[in-house]
């Protein structure tokens, strides 16, 4: 057996960058003799769909233009799950891997770590534990907690011995929850003791589920079942033990083997089982390390749900460079606390939290005041103004401002990614100069995460960067949006999305695959896309979701409600019309703090916000703020809201109004709003009978 300090010798290797020309020529250089059928576009290069009758429309990364990247260019022998986490415990053994922080009489301290090799350990007894109870090969398991360690080895355990695992949302409910297990036929589930209760609720009506694993259980307070029920609870770990005194053989899985089944919410109907590869998986983390790499030392802090692929494709990303992962608390509203105490070099996290930061730091120096404020803003400018001109800004603004700032997120942050839903350019602006580097990416559970990411190097915003090495994009006319490929100055349409990180279809639906895979292997995202120039993609619409206007107008309500988001008094909004209606109306969840500045300016008393919402005045003025911002986005006319319901309640996962995404379930939404929109339509009228509806 190696010693540890030629595991170390060998993992420093793995990350030294080779010169020589093998790799220069598959990395740096498009290939020479390809160039009859690429044009280069900067960060892309474009190529015809069809090489003798296709129109030059498909766009591909530079950095692999002739072929797209299915496998680790440095470790072509990694085609599964498996095979990248054995290769991590083998180079990283010793290296620490998953981390928690201890709790000592019901404080909470410094975090514990587990490394790669222990982690290892564990996954070889949770998978034998699986076999010795009879969990055959192939088999679903679902995972029905937070993020924790013991996910992460669940996980690895399905991988090893070719389990299916099968997320389940904590937050779907119960209704969701045994839907995606008997629709799944999930034969084992991880739980803790909270969603346990849930689970023994309704366990009756799930005939598939054998075998019931506590995770964080104590052995005496596990229920006992009849064994008429068919169902052993155990606690992990008795799993465990089970497991390690009975090891078996792993049972490794092939790359086109399902790896997991990642259900996604929606905004209408019941989840979808979206199945994916070993191969997906690894493509598309493999096309992302063209343009990220980690090292063994980078620490990574998982707060992102688990159940979503951004989240899976960070860990299996991390494991590859051998980095540290630790986690949350499991409290949103402590992890600047993690943070502190764990000091990440790496963070990825979605639109909502970044503008919680901006707001936080811009609120507070403003509140400041004097000298301290007009200090941050010179910096600011500075700063700002040396990264738009390529130079390096100086170190004095750092020290004197940004290090202050930086140490909110643990002070050692190298890399900061955002995904899942755009991020404003003020706040991307906003970032880099706080924080460094900040990198956008854009994809989707069917395609295994990234489709496109900003280059490193790239100092603009405003897009989501180029597609990702791993895939091919292109973009399809949306006549009946007025969206083509011949729109000046830039192409516009529907993205979509071909390569070995699509998806295989929908689990046990092949009428919703075939309407989202075509017979030449595109996956129509239902997002809508230009190409900016040097090849970069900007999403500028939805499709989904368009309806129409009693006047026959077309109305994409997200690009509306994106809009919106922009004025100050809107925490968030929901955009509503219909085919029986010629306006647009909007319900809007207000900032209570923008909205008591407001009223205490105005001379109202702000001791009632909810009272104030229903005064006439105050839905004029968010209206006129709306307006404002609409104009300046450049909105069509009937693309304005024309009367606006403002409440306090925000729209939530618990009152049913969001998806785990944090997308607004429009269905819900609109009957949760129904007497509120029949009363704005009743006003609209009221003031103008040409806005009457069309019966």
């Amino acid at each position: 057996m190696d010693s540890p300090a030629q595991r170390r010798i060998q993992a420093i290797q793995q990350h030294l960058i080779s010169y020589d020309d093998d790799c220069q020529s598959s990395l740096l250089r498009p290939n020479d003799t390809a160039a009859e059928f690429v044009l280069e576009q900067g960060y892309s290069v474009i190529l015809p769909e069809k090489l003798e009758t296709g129109k030059w429309n498909v766009y591909r990364s530079v950095l692999s233009p002739v072929k797209l990247v299915s496998k680790f260019p440095n470790h072509p022998e990694i085609g599964t799950l498996h095979d990248n986490f054995t290769h991590a415990a083998n180079i990283f053994r010793d290296y620490k891997y998953l981390g928690t922080r201890v709790r000592i009489d019901g404080t909470v301290g410094d975090y514990k770590w587990m490394t790669y090799g222990e982690a290892a350990t564990a996954r070889s007894a949770i998978g034998s534990g699986l076999v010795s109870h009879g969990i055959p090969k192939g088999s679903c398991v679902g995972i029905y907690f937070i993020n924790r360690p013991e996910w992460m080895i669940v996980d690895h355990a399905c991988a090893a011995y070719s389990y299916i695992s099968v997320p389940l949302y904590d937050t779907l409910g119960p209704d969701a929850v045994k839907f995606i297990v008997n629709h799944a036929t999930v034969h084992a589930i991880f739980c803790v003791p909270q969603t346990l209760n849930v689970l023994l609720s309704f366990l009756s009506e799930m005939p598939t589920v054998r075998l019931v694993v506590v995770v964080g259980g104590v052995d005496e307070k596990i229920p006992s079942l009849p064994s008429t029920a068919g169902v052993e609870i155990v606690s992990y770990t008795k799993l465990i033990s089970q497991g390690q005194s009975n090891l078996h053989p792993f049972c490794a899985p092939k790359p086109n083997d399902t790896a997991t089944i990642c259900y996604t919410s929606g905004t209408t109907g019941t989840p979808k089982g979206v199945v994916l590869s070993h191969a997906n998986l690894i493509a598309n983390v493999a096309g992302a390390t063209y343009s990220m790499q980690f090292s063994p030392s980078d620490v990574y802090i998982s707060y992102l749900p688990l159940a979503h692929i951004y989240e899976r494709f960070n860990q299996i990303l991390v494991a590859y460079y051998g980095g540290a992962v630790g986690f949350y608390q499991g409290d949103n509203l402590k992890l600047l606390d993690d943070m502190a105490v764990l000091r990440p070099t790496v963070f990825c996290s979605v639109p909502r939290l970044f503008n919680r930061i901006y707001a936080g730091i811009t609120n507070a120096v403003k509140a400041s005041g004097g000298l301290k404020e007009r200090l941050f803003n010179v910096a600011y400018n500075a700063k700002k103004q040396a990264i738009l001109s390529g130079k390096n800004p100086s170190p004095m603004w750092d020290r004197l401002v940004f290090n202050k700032i930086k140490e909110k997120l643990g002070g050692r942050l190298r890399h900061i990614v955002s995904g899942a839903s755009p991020l404003s350019p003020d706040v991307m602006e906003f970032l880099r100069v706080c924080f460094g580097q900040v990198i956008e990416g854009y994809g989707m559970t069917e395609t295994a995460c990234v489709i496109s990411a900003l280059d490193k190097d790239d100092i603009s915003f405003g897009h989501v960067g180029a597609p990702s090495p791993a895939c091919e994009v292109k973009l399809v006319d949306v006549p009946e949006m007025n969206y083509t490929s011949n729109d000046q100055p830039h192409p516009r349409g529907e993205i979509c999305v071909r390569g070995p990180i699509v998806f295989q279809g929908y689990y046990k639906d092949e009428v919703q695959t075939r309407e989202v895979i075509d017979e030449d292997g595109w996956f129509h995202t239902g997002d809508i896309g230009l190409w900016l120039p040097g090849g970069r993609l900007k999403i500028i619409d939805r499709k989904k979701n368009i309806f129409k206007l009693a006047q026959g107008e077309y109305i994409a309500p997200e690009k509306i409600e994106n809009v919106y988001s922009k004025c100050k008094f809107v925490a968030q909004c929901f955009v509503y019309g219909d085919s029986l209606n010629s306006a647009l109306v909007a319900v809007v969840c207000i900032d209570p703090d923008v909205f008591k500045a407001w009223a205490l300016a105005q001379g109202f008393k702000p001791d009632n916000l909810e009272q104030l919402c229903n005064d006439p005045r105050a839905r004029a003025a968010v209206l006129d703020d709306m307006d404002a911002v609409g104009r300046e986005a450049q909105l069509r006319g009937f693309e304005f809201a024309k009367a606006v319901t403002l409440v306090l309640e925000p729209f939530t996962l618990e009152n049913g109004l969001l998806t785990p995404t944090f997308k607004v379930k429009r269905p819900q939404a609109k009957a949760y709003f129904a007497k509120a929109i029949a009363d704005m339509y009743a006003e609209i009228a009221a003031s103008d009978p040409s806005s009457q509806k069309l019966l």
